[in-house]
């Protein structure tokens, strides 16, 4: 239930960006044609999570990216770092959409289930010790910058920072692990990283 308050909340939230034309077709911003990006976290790829961006231009200065991930497997020694993860955010560019520096608000959605993975800098430790399973909502702020590689491909570098919410049951490391404990946890810092390779349809 709670999933479905957070998708309604942001759909509101979103919803003055809809338009209509005379023949009664929906677009997003100001112009039923708009430019699009689509696009692949390099960062992500690295991990073996499937993923995809969208990036809607919706006037002169503003586009709606929309992120999707996704991390179905399990690896050797049974380590997971499965998850669902949805993260759309409204941009401002400072000088044109699709090239140099924007501004960005996002929200998120994950559904997840972690465990037995080793952090660099042994950053949550007990990762690799428990299995976590739950779901995590959250918003932020970002930075980032896109370089124009061709009249078709671009490069983007992006960073975000803002509050996590998650609420989640706490696994014995195995497979069918016994249950701990379940609890929730307040979250203030990176919210989002990314280095993205797009494909611009214009």
């Amino acid at each position: 239930m709670k999933h479905f308050v957070f998708i309604f909340l942001l759909l509101f939230t979103l919803s003055p960006l809809w338009g209509q034309d005379s023949a009664g077709n929906i677009f997003l911003g100001t112009s039923p044609t708009p430019s699009l990006g689509v696009k692949t976290n390099l960062l992500y790829d690295a991990t073996s999570s499937i993923n995809l961006g969208l990036e809607l231009k919706l006037d002169s200065r503003y586009t709606l990216d929309i992120s999707g991930n996704y991390n179905p497997f399990t690896y050797s020694g049974n380590r997971k770092l499965r998850h669902v993860l949805v993260q759309p955010e409204l941009r401002y560019w400072l000088c044109e959409p699709f090239y140099s520096h924007f501004f960005g608000i996002h929200a998120l959605y994950s559904s997840y289930s972690v465990g037995h993975i080793k952090l660099p800098l042994d950053l949550y430790s007990s990762l690799n010790e428990y299995r976590y399973q739950g779901n995590l909502y959250g918003v932020g702020f970002s930075y980032g910058y896109q370089w124009v590689l061709s009249p078709r491909w671009s490069l983007e570098a992006s960073f975000g920072f803002g509050y996590i919410y998650t609420n989640y049951d706490k696994y014995e490391c195995k497979t069918c692990g016994k249950l701990l404990d379940s609890s929730y946890k307040h979250y203030l810092g990176p919210t989002k990283a990314g280095i993205s390779l797009i494909y611009l349809i214009k």
